[in-house]
């Protein structure tokens, strides 16, 4: 199956288990790429506000249940492991997830 950059997959974390992901590679390299850049994502369950390095996704992004995708770590994995996709992350997310990841990765930095 063809992997795209926002889509959402499963993916079995080493010491985490298995969670949700989102694909963030350029879509030039998740469509054809051995090795994909993913963040993590883990279940809202927590009952606990969003955090400076998270965005929520929900079911519109193809999720069971409110999750945190975390921006702050990118995961470097191979394409072949991504299983059971859930969907695609909204372009109002998107955005969200673009931006944070330039703040937490000072990507926009001048210095």
């Amino acid at each position: 199956m063809i992997k795209d950059q926002f889509q959402v997959w499963r993916y079995n974390f080493p010491d985490r288990g298995e969670h949700p992901c989102v694909i963030i590679s350029h879509p030039d390299i998740a469509e054809a790429g051995r090795w994909l850049n993913v963040l993590y994502c883990t279940s809202q369950r927590q009952n606990r506000p969003v955090q400076a390095h998270e965005v929520m996704l929900d079911s519109a992004d193809g999720l069971d249940w409110e999750t945190f995708c975390l921006c702050d770590r990118i995961w470097l994995v191979e394409s072949k492991d991504l299983f059971g996709r859930r969907g695609m992350v909204g372009q109002a997310r998107r955005n969200q997830i673009r931006r944070k990841v330039r703040e937490l990765f000072r990507l926009d930095a001048t210095d």
